[in-house]
């Protein structure tokens, strides 16, 4: 099976966002939002959904930009849904105390436009699927078996389990990320100040020396010239760069598919993210499969959540090859990436029978590895930032010193 890559088209026509009320077919007044190209549009998708419309508005931009829906957001809410169909609460009724509970905006007209579309008689799914933005293809693939089968409340706490995990896993990998990030981040801040505002101070002094200066000092005063005469050039090229990155990153599949590779073999990081994607992939396809999604849509979904180019297309290579009959585990260790245990406790699961359970235990155990390593590189860190800037301030301190050290000798 080929992977679809999104290409970039021409640029897409602006969708507005407009605020609507009306009065659905059972004579109740309902509101939400929903987007369209103009009001004519969301008057016509409201009477197929059988709400009569009474005002449209466009909704107008914040000045400072509209707070976003996050992942954390939809985790969040996904819980409080789960909580309440296991307590008896109706769709309809849960999906408006969620709107009623919440304080970001886009999350209330979310949920009352779902809820509107749910009471004039669409399925949630469906619903959910308006808005691929906030629901990927999985959530929305989990809640259409829930309805299928008639336990949207079991469906739901599941997809509430997975979103819960999942961010927290993503919160560690940011950690693993961001820590060693801040680290240079701050060690070039602090060397970047002291060459500019506190060595020409030095300067100044040691030009009435009238004695040659110690090599190491002659060299911080030069790279304190280069740094005070092209700190500004170096800046503006390194920010270019970024920016040039950063916009090629997001049009270039090949580019973020080498990005993924060349990830997974840094030190340290490197293991933190392999073992992330394996405890992704295991989570997903636990999820999906106990929830009764077949297994090769399963394994489908669980390339796309995997997080890494190099595991999703590991993960379809193991979807072909199960499709033609290969056992997973096989397939899996015929991949020559993914850890032994992990193999070995997806056959004892296809041997009896209960695959989502040790794909479970496998996302536990590797979830918690990753837990570990991000504590330990941490701990291993701090002593680091102390001894890189120790080494970088106490360097700068001594070679501006060390002439002061031999001024007696200057004097004599």
């Amino acid at each position: 099976m080929a992977t679809k890559v999104a290409g970039k088209g021409p640029k897409a026509k602006e969708i507005l966002e407009f605020n609507w009320t009306g009065i659905n077919k059972r004579g109740v007044k309902v509101k939400g939002l929903m987007r369209a190209d103009n009001d004519k549009q969301v008057r016509a998708k409201l009477r197929d959904q059988g709400v009569t419309p009474k005002t449209i508005k466009k909704k107008a931009k914040p000045l400072f930009g509209e707070k976003k829906i996050t992942g954390a957001d939809i985790a969040l809410f996904t819980r409080q849904i789960a909580t309440m169909l296991e307590a008896g609460v109706p769709l309809l009724q849960a999906l408006e105390m969620v709107a009623k509970g919440v304080e970001n905006p886009r999350i209330r007209d979310l949920m009352l436009t779902i809820s509107a579309d749910v009471g004039a008689g669409s399925p949630l799914a469906a619903s959910l699927r308006k808005h691929p933005d906030v629901f990927d293809s999985l959530y929305c693939d989990l809640v259409d078996s829930g309805e299928q089968s008639g336990s949207l409340e079991t469906i739901y706490d599941r997809i509430a389990t997975y979103r819960e995990k999942s961010e927290i896993l993503k919160a560690k990998i940011k950690k693993a990320l961001v820590y060693p990030a801040s680290v240079i981040v701050v060690a070039l801040a602090v060397t970047v100040i002291l060459l500019v505002f506190v060595v020409p101070q030095f300067e100044a002094v040691f030009k009435d020396f009238g004695a040659e200066l110690p090599a190491m000092t002659r060299f911080v005063v030069t790279l304190s010239e280069i740094v005070q005469a092209y700190f500004l050039y170096v800046a503006a090229g390194i920010a270019a760069a970024g920016w040039l990155f950063k916009r090629a990153y997001k049009k270039s599949q090949k580019l973020r598919d080498r990005v993924d590779q060349l990830s997974l073999k840094i030190a340290i990081v490197g293991t933190i993210l392999n073992k992330a994607a394996v405890a992704r992939f295991a989570r997903t396809l636990s999820t999906t499969f106990a929830a009764g999604v077949p297994l090769i849509s399963a394994l489908e979904s669980a390339a796309g959540a995997s997080g890494n180019a190099v595991y999703r297309d590991a993960i379809l290579r193991i979807r072909e090859e199960v499709s033609s009959g290969m056992q997973m585990n096989t397939a899996m260790q015929s991949a020559e990436l993914f850890p032994t245990m992990a193999v070995q406790m997806v056959f004892i699961g296809e041997e009896s029978g209960a695959l989502d359970d040790m794909l479970a235990k496998v996302a536990n155990i590797y979830e918690r590895e990753v837990d570990d390593l991000v504590d330990n590189l941490t701990a291993l860190l701090e002593p680091m930032i102390m001894v890189v800037i120790g080494v970088l301030v106490g360097g700068l301190i001594v070679a501006m010193y060390l002439p002061i050290f031999s001024l007696g000798q200057v004097v004599g």
